[in-house]
């Protein structure tokens, strides 16, 4: 009873929060409708975990809003053969979305606790495509790269030149560039010729990116 009650909060946060501001990616929504956020928050948040805001994870983090993740997977273009980098674990929420669309995931989170948690979720829920680093994401995972695609879900004041480095040609990333209060969401493709085309989605609010090549600690 208790899994049909949230089968029909992720149908309604995919229908109102998602599809109607415009995402239509089928792949992406079959995800969302799939997933179960639920379980990547603390038990006592359970009915809130399909509202349209973000939640606390613990450690000073955020699950982020489910539209955010959806727009922000959506632009990744994911066809299921890419190789992507993750930039901030957190609860595993989002990494479970690019599990279940991209062939294999590498996701580095500062927080060797919540990293531990999110590989349990994960693991509970069969993926095991998902590669684990605990330590500084602004360097990102050279001797894994090229990533055809790489999503950052902390907000730099730049983008770290180690992300440009380690995309394929071809391949996109997004990521919240800005202050520790505001940020704009950007999308960068790296062209055949390995020129960078840079694309301005929406304002955002994200938790800091630190590290190296991001806020001082």
């Amino acid at each position: 009873m208790a899994q049909d009650i949230y089968a029909i909060a992720r149908e309604r946060m995919v229908r109102e929060q998602i599809e109607a501001r415009g995402i239509k990616n089928a792949r992406v929504l079959a995800a969302m409708r799939k997933i179960p956020r639920h379980l990547f928050v603390d038990e006592a948040l359970w009915p809130q975990a399909y509202n349209d805001y973000p939640l606390p994870i613990g450690e000073g983090q955020t699950i982020s809003q489910p539209y955010i993740v959806a727009l922000m997977t959506s632009f990744l273009e994911l066809e299921g053969t890419e190789k992507v980098l993750e930039i901030g674990t957190g609860s595993g929420y989002q990494t479970a979305i690019l599990a279940e669309l991209a062939q294999r995931v590498f996701t580095i989170e500062r927080s060797k606790t919540l990293m531990k948690r999110a590989k349990t979720t994960l693991d509970r829920l069969g993926y095991f495509n998902v590669a684990y680093k605990v330590g500084d994401g602004t360097v990102g995972w050279p001797e894994m790269a090229p990533f055809q695609a790489i999503v950052v879900t902390a907000a730099a004041p730049d983008v770290p030149f180690p992300y440009i480095e380690q995309l394929d040609k071809g391949g996109r990333l997004v990521i919240p560039v800005g202050d520790r209060l505001s940020q704009m969401l950007y999308k960068i493709t790296k062209l055949t010729n390995g020129t960078l085309q840079k694309e301005s989605l929406c304002g955002c609010r994200f938790v800091p990116l630190v590290g190296a090549y991001g806020w001082p600690e």
